[in-house]
């Protein structure tokens, strides 16, 4: 994260997120876990991130039995011990309780406005984590993140969340899943594009994703004549493998920035 002196190390993901055997039956999934060099300021500045982290992501609808598991031990842990509106101040605000039909059966949620900006910043250390562990050097620039696990009210930004998503699962990228423990984390980057961009995509307890972009420093993607259509609002379209993606289809929507742009809203 930055040039001072690594002076302790780092869990990439955070340690909480990984359970505990006790929580699993005994089972282990600490297994060759990644650590990083980590200076104090940035060591010491996360640790509340972490944990607003795992109760953030853990009992997201869609996740595996270990989220769940997580749940119901670690993260109900933490909420005993925090004040009774520690979730509506921390996690999520205008918090509202209903059901999610679930393969037909009707299961009690939450709904509610995650902090987007304190989750850009979790997985921002993250992924420069992911990059030191790769290479063994810090990543010189910065990184675009689109949230897969939050449902975005305007049209086009769903629809390229449902763009990048299908990317990653076509077969001619066949991307390496990489992490010891791939039903807490695992992870994809991509090569890098001829702009030198580095996609990448995180997935946690199968089903939290996170797509994203490295951008190096002093780099800029370059824009076909699609691009600069899509950034000026007019309405087209995009088919990778056998969907078509349609963009701009209301002329009078607010939401007709470039996808790029849109990474980060």
């Amino acid at each position: 994260m930055c040039d001072l002196e690594g002076t302790s190390k780092e869990h990439v993901p955070p340690l909480c997120l990984f359970p505990e055997p006790k929580d699993v039956k005994g089972l282990n999934f600490r297994n060759n876990l990644i650590t990083v060099p980590s200076c104090e300021k940035h060591n010491a500045k996360k640790s509340n991130d972490d944990e607003f982290l795992l109760v953030a992501i853990a009992g997201i609808v869609g996740n595996n039995q270990l989220g769940y598991m997580q749940t119901i031990t670690k993260v109900n842990r933490a909420l005993r011990r925090k004040s009774s509106d520690f979730l509506g101040k921390s996690i999520m605000k205008n918090i509202k309780s209903g059901t999610k039909n679930i393969n037909g059966y009707e299961f009690p949620v939450l709904f509610g406005n995650p902090d987007h900006e304190r989750f850009l910043n979790c997985f921002e250390h993250i992924v420069y984590g992911l990059y030191f562990h790769e290479h063994q050097k810090r990543f010189a620039g910065e990184v675009s993140l689109l949230l897969g696990f939050i449902e975005h009210t305007q049209k086009d930004s769903q629809t390229f969340l449902e763009f990048c998503r299908k990317r990653f699962e076509m077969e001619d990228l066949r991307l390496e899943e990489k992490g010891q423990n791939p039903d807490v984390f695992k992870y994809q980057f991509c090569e890098p594009d001829v702009d030198g961009l580095i996609g990448f995509k995180l997935t946690f307890y199968g089903g939290t994703e996170v797509f994203g972009a490295l951008i190096p420093e002093g780099k800029k993607p370059s824009y076909t004549l699609q691009d600069q259509i899509l950034s000026m609002g007019l309405p087209i379209q995009y088919t990778l493998g056998d969907e078509k993606f349609q963009f701009n289809q209301n002329p009078d929507s607010n939401d007709n920035l470039h996808p790029l742009k849109k990474i980060n809203k």
